[in-house]
């Protein structure tokens, strides 16, 4: 019974693709997830709020120096094959036992984008919680300011389940953000690719 098994969020393994690997993130990954955290495209698509440089360098290196070892939820960087560098993260977190679900996030700085590495980074890794995890349903936000991932999260099977409605400022004005969600049922039907 899912609510009764215990996912292991400790193991940290590594996943090989034809462009990206998946892996526990290394010392050296931290400058390119610099360049993401503060690249203004990531900053208004993750919702972030740009800060003090000296404070976000602290947290930085405290955030990403622990990643490794959570045992409630898992964070790989994405690391382009082609030139063998960090390019974003994949998250699960906020694990719900009783229900096996967990909530996914991504985030690809900017030599990450336009090459198909995301999509085959989630596809990847929406697969490895369904098929080694034992998930039953993995969850996301979109802001409908992101068309271009819904498409990748649509393209992988995610389904949209409702409007969160003015979740988050944007200038003057205020943004929705859509729900979505993949069963382990549909992935089983679909692998990735409905």
């Amino acid at each position: 019974m899912i609510g009764e098994q215990a996912v292991d969020f400790s193991v940290k393994p590594t996943l090989t693709g034809e462009k990206v690997v998946l892996r526990p993130f290394a010392d050296g990954d931290l400058d390119a997830i610099r360049v993401a955290l503060r690249d203004p495209e990531v900053i208004r698509l993750t919702g972030s709020t740009p800060g003090d440089e000296a404070d976000q360098e602290k947290v930085l290196r405290r955030w990403y120096g622990t990643r490794n070892a959570q045992p409630d939820r898992l964070d790989l960087a994405v690391v382009d094959r082609a030139a063998d560098v960090c390019v974003g993260e994949v998250v699960f977190n906020e694990w719900s036992a009783a229900n096996g679900s967990c909530n996914f996030r991504v985030l690809l700085g900017p030599a990450g984008r336009d090459r198909g590495l995301g999509t085959e980074a989630i596809r990847m890794f929406v697969g490895y919680g369904f098929e080694q995890l034992g998930l039953h349903r993995i969850e996301l936000e979109v802001f409908a300011f992101n068309p271009r991932a819904r498409r990748v999260y649509e393209k992988v099977g995610f389904v949209a389940e409702g409007v969160l409605r003015d979740v988050k400022r944007d200038g003057d004005g205020w943004v929705d953000a859509t729900v979505m969600s993949i069963l382990s049922h549909e992935w089983d039907r679909h692998r990735g690719r409905p």
